[in-house]
């Protein structure tokens, strides 16, 4: 696993060429690769990844984000759970309720996202945004148990996607919830784990954009766009 690593990571460093490190066509390179490694380390938390990329963007622009801001939240989005490749698969494939200790080391997975993205020289503010995706916003989330206007605001935003898409997504653990269900959840959570303002205006797009719900892939990608997907500008619907 180790070697797969570090070959993922060299693609990485040579696939960006000449780009020069704070670029945007750097960053947007760079998280690529580091998406395509998440894709080959697990598929799940890949297509995971992914819809909780394009929910993120559409929120942003409902919330009157500019165009540039949202796509960049997107990118943030598809590398949030980056971290996750470093966990065990035991206890990334665990079919029933992880225990404490297993928990603790979950948890480590936004550190374990951020120092990677550092490392790579991606933005701090998009580094910032995948290291809180977990914060709640009365202050109990993880890692540094950060609350209100402390937590980014697109970490605010991801966190809202996040939780949406693992409620309405089956896991070998758990059902796939409904999209009414879920939808009462974050209205639930609003003010206590996501952001008044932020669950508002997610509750309202849900309400408004019919067939909102994303399809969850279970087999990979194919065809000559499948590995260029997240490189192309508009791929991005909004």
């Amino acid at each position: 696993m180790r070697a797969m690593r570090q070959d993922v990571s060299n693609k990485a460093v040579t696939s960006v060429g000449e780009a020069l490190p704070g670029t945007r066509r750097y960053t947007r390179h760079t998280i690529h690769e580091l998406g395509q490694s998440i894709r080959e380390r697990d598929l799940i938390t890949y297509e995971h990844c992914r819809r909780v990329a394009i929910y993120a963007q559409r929120l942003a622009r409902s919330m009157g984000w500019p165009r540039r801001a949202a796509r960049d939240l997107a990118l943030a989005g598809l590398v949030h759970d980056l971290g996750k490749t470093w966990m065990e698969n035991s206890i990334l494939h665990k079919d029933s309720a992880l225990s404490k200790a297993e928990w603790h080391e979950m948890h480590r997975h936004p550190r374990i996202a951020a120092r990677m993205l550092l490392a790579y020289g991606v933005p701090d503010e998009l580094v910032r945004t995948v290291l809180y995706h977990h914060e709640s916003y009365d202050g109990h989330g993880y890692p540094d148990e950060l609350a209100g206007s402390d937590i980014p605001i697109g970490a605010r935003l991801l966190t809202v996607v996040d939780v949406f898409d693992a409620l309405t997504s089956a896991r070998s653990y758990k059902s796939a919830m409904s999209l009414t269900a879920a939808r009462d959840r974050i209205a639930a959570g609003a003010g206590t784990h996501f952001d008044p303002e932020v669950a508002a205006a997610f509750i309202h797009l849900l309400d408004t954009w019919p067939d909102f719900l994303l399809p969850v892939h279970t087999e990979p990608l194919e065809g000559p766009d499948a590995h260029s997907l997240w490189a192309r500008h508009d791929y991005f619907p909004i």
